[in-house]
């Protein structure tokens, strides 16, 4: 038989809600690689960039993407710095090695914007 005191299903309502809280929190919580993400960019916002305007580095394309500027762009990673670089060629692809030299770096310094010197 279930107990019937107001005390006693009180009590357990209450657990059962706290329970709930912590299942949904759980849920909601971000997932290990977000959470890693955000760490590694923290840690990028703190460090001097491993590149120098007006410098040429040579890197291996990630991935080719649309730059707020409407033109696609190659982004690749010096020293897991990300470079975006514009006037890239048709043949250009992901995998691809190219130089490019940095033109600008964004805000908060956890990126630059290259443009494409030729492959290497």
């Amino acid at each position: 038989m279930l107990p019937s005191s107001p005390v006693v299903i009180g009590a357990a309502a209450v657990i059962v809600l706290l329970v709930l809280l912590v299942v949904v929190r759980r849920l909601r919580a971000p997932s290990s690689d977000a959470r890693e993400s955000k760490r590694a960019h923290d840690a990028a916002q703190e460090r001097d960039p491993p590149v120098a305007l007006g410098e040429t580095y040579e890197f291996g394309v990630t991935e080719l993407t649309d730059h707020h500027s409407g033109e696609e762009v190659a982004v690749g990673k010096v020293e897991g710095f990300v470079l975006f670089t514009e006037d890239i060629p048709g043949d250009v692809g992901k995998g691809d090695v190219i130089r490019a030299k940095v033109l600008s770096f964004n805000e908060g310094r956890t990126s630059a914007d290259a443009t494409y010197v030729g492959k290497a």
